[in-house]
């Protein structure tokens, strides 16, 4: 594989190739997981502007040591000043000069103290300028994924001897948190989803003290960080015996999720994706139930391009890094959820998780 630095100057060269369709000089970069892409920096206070011929990289004394570990190639300058201050002490922005920036992260506070420190330079809103770089996955970004994955799928294998009649849903989530540390995680991706019962039916339903009965259907929707990158996962499992409704629910959100990991190639469109998996679960009855979109792409962020949904307008790519989560949610009954991360490519995907999708009765 090659160096991490070969990558990151590779990103750097597809953002400055941008520039002339952007007509642009320069662009700032302000959000930090999209100047951790670019650069590699991982602290929580920076900026970097790119231009046509260099790169500069301003950030706080607390990570003057870390800020070079972590990059190569950087005109890096530390300070105790606001960075937008410190940006204009180094006369990194003249008169007249086109800034783009992005224009879906950059508060608007921040733009107008842009506009006021730098009158005469043009700042200009783009979107998804780094997303476009960034939705396609390089090797050193999906070995790091894939190692998140890892750690999210032995955390639900230990999980599993937990989920008894009478632990309570904020319990197991605990264990979560604190087992993804323990094998090597940087903590959780997001806050982990544990919800049992007629509680199913909220897709993003937050755990509490209610507690786990027999005879339910407890989902699972947890994920971790490793270097940066995450992994996301969600498993439904029941407790003791289930209906036969029950049974029947989460066998049609398997077969849909199935369909669609089938049919997850380069080239399909993501709304073609989503209407293969939401087709099935109508076919079966549940279509109304069926409330989200299928899935979405992952990286340095949890939701990241490409989104796969009715309304999306991207066709996937080799290099594509994404959920497929079906679900069917009932209310005051429950619901069941299926999701793993693949990896798009040519042919048939490469499936990161190995956690087991038969359902599980404990």
């Amino acid at each position: 594989m090659k160096s991490k630095h070969t990558y990151l100057h590779h990103r750097i060269s597809s953002l400055r190739a941008d520039f002339a369709e952007m007509k642009i000089d320069a662009f700032l970069i302000t959000f930090q997981p999209h100047l951790r892409y670019i650069t590699g920096f991982s602290g929580s206070n920076g900026i970097a502007l790119v231009t046509r011929d260099n790169a500069y990289l301003l950030t706080d004394g607390r990570y003057a040591t870390q800020v070079k570990k972590e990059t190569s190639g950087w005109k890096i300058s530390i300070t105790a000043q606001d960075l937008f201050d410190k940006l204009k002490e180094e006369k990194l922005l003249r008169p007249q000069m086109r800034i783009g920036f992005d224009g879906n992260t950059l508060v608007f506070t921040s733009y107008k103290r842009l506009k006021k420190i730098f009158p005469k330079v043009v700042f200009l809103p783009k979107v998804d300028t780094i997303e476009r770089i960034a939705i396609r996955k390089d090797q050193y970004e999906i070995e790091f994924i894939k190692r998140a994955v890892e750690i999210t799928d032995s955390v639900f294998m230990e999980i599993l001897p937990l989920l008894k009649p009478g632990v309570s849903e904020l319990d197991i989530a605990a264990e979560i948190s604190y087992r993804h540390k323990i094998h090597g995680a940087e903590g959780d991706g997001f806050a982990p989803i544990v919800v049992s019962g007629a509680k199913g039916a909220l897709p993003h339903g937050k755990p509490s003290e209610k507690k786990i009965k027999k005879g339910e259907m407890v989902t699972l929707d947890f994920g971790s960080v490793y270097n940066g990158y995450h992994s996301d996962l969600t498993r439904t499992v029941g407790i003791g015996s289930l209906s036969g409704e029950s049974k029947k629910i989460y066998n049609t959100v398997l077969e849909a999720q199935l369909k669609a990991i089938e049919s997850a190639k380069a080239g399909i469109a993501a709304k073609e994706l989503d209407r293969i998996a939401r087709d099935y679960i109508n076919k079966k009855g549940y279509g109304k139930y069926f409330k989200h979109s299928l899935g979405h792409g992952i990286g340095l962020q949890i939701h990241e391009q490409p989104r796969l949904s009715v309304l999306s307008k991207a066709v996937l790519k080799n290099g594509n890094v994404v959920t497929i989560e079906p679900g069917i949610y009932i209310p005051e009954s429950g619901g069941v959820r299926i999701e793993d991360d693949i990896v798009i490519t040519d042919g048939y995907p490469e499936i990161l998780n190995k956690s087991p999708k038969d359902l599980i009765i404990l």
